[in-house]
């Protein structure tokens, strides 16, 4: 009897131990075990809401659990974004803010979140380059071009924008300051209007997204003069960087990234690394987002957080030096 009793005693812990071994791998298997929200700082249309429900439906795919898109506009992405950052750091809620994440901080004097401390970066997922375009009047046909036209009569040419601290905006105020010239601000509501005077000869210069200015271009209805971006994109591989055309280190894209509540589980967050990741090398996936003039992203969730820190510096050294305020 005792023999057996001491049998089962050896039996059970050995069970008890194997149970225990394949508990971490069970935990991390149970995610997700409900739909995830992702948040969207912007209405519904647009870049950052197309590709945000274009990695929603395939993350939902790869993780066999329904995404829903949550549009929040708002505050310049603002009410989106601090809906996030008091979400509980599940994984059940992420975040896919727009450009104004990492411009905001320097653009307000008090924001309700912190940009680097209440966000745990996921996956950087586009990112979308400008294309300076200009009227066709204008006798200019590369950068430098108009480089020495403004330089030759300062304050005489002028470059619309479509709001504070938008990409368009800050393109041209980068521009404007690394290349040290008088050219005046004209701001507008959004990027159509622009587009319109543009073509009419009432302003002479724009950073527009590659959609809204391509058709243009192709028609001889604006010239296209330079692409804002580090790397020429590959739709349009003949127009030049504004650093290969005469302002090096020049690099201004909009960008869209993915984010959880700071404190969600590093084994959560990785694994929604790696999900996004695998979709954005999808062909299908690259092909969708590229034909919307972006970029696909990719990488760890640390170059995310290195790209991130690296942007709201350099936002924050151009609106101090520019004296950019929110109005």
């Amino acid at each position: 009897m005792f023999r057996l009793n001491q049998t089962r005693f050896v039996l059970g812990l050995l069970i008890s131990a194997l149970f225990a071994s394949f508990q971490p791998a069970h935990a991390q298997n149970a995610y997700p075990q409900k739909p995830i929200r992702i948040i969207v700082p912007v209405a519904p249309g647009g870049g950052t809401d197309f590709v945000a429900r274009l990695i929603g439906q395939k993350l939902g795919e790869a993780l066999s659990t329904p995404v829903i898109i949550e549009n929040k506009p708002g505050g310049a992405g603002n009410v989106g974004v601090d809906a996030a950052a008091k979400a509980e750091p599940d994984g059940y809620t992420l975040v896919m803010p727009i450009t104004s994440f990492s411009v905001n901080p320097a653009l307000y004097t008090k924001l309700p979140f912190d940009t680097q401390k209440d966000f745990a970066p996921i996956a950087l997922v586009a990112s979308a380059p400008l294309l300076l375009v200009v009227n066709p009047q204008l006798p200019v046909k590369t950068l430098s071009d108009l480089i020495a036209l403004a330089k030759s009569k300062p304050g005489s040419l002028n470059y619309g924008t479509s709001g504070v601290g938008t990409t368009s905006h800050l393109a041209a105020e980068l521009f404007k300051y690394t290349a040290k010239l008088n050219i005046i601000n004209v701001p507008y509501k959004g990027g159509a209007p622009i587009v319109t005077d543009l073509i009419a000869g009432s302003i002479q210069i724009y950073f527009s997204t590659v959609p809204a200015a391509l058709p243009q271009t192709q028609a001889g209805k604006l010239r296209a003069i330079a692409i804002t971006s580090a790397k020429r994109l590959p739709s349009l591989a003949d127009i030049p960087t504004v650093a290969e055309a005469g302002l090096p280190g020049y690099d201004v894209v909009g960008w869209f990234g993915l984010f959880a509540p700071a404190k969600t589980p590093a084994a959560i967050v990785e694994r929604l690394n790696v999900e996004v990741v695998k979709i954005l090398q999808m062909p299908d996936v690259r092909e969708k987002i590229e034909a919307h003039g972006l970029l696909p992203g990719g990488g760890t969730s640390k170059e995310l957080s290195v790209f991130l820190d690296a942007e709201i510096k350099k936002w924050t050294q151009l609106i101090k030096a520019a004296n950019i305020t929110q109005q």
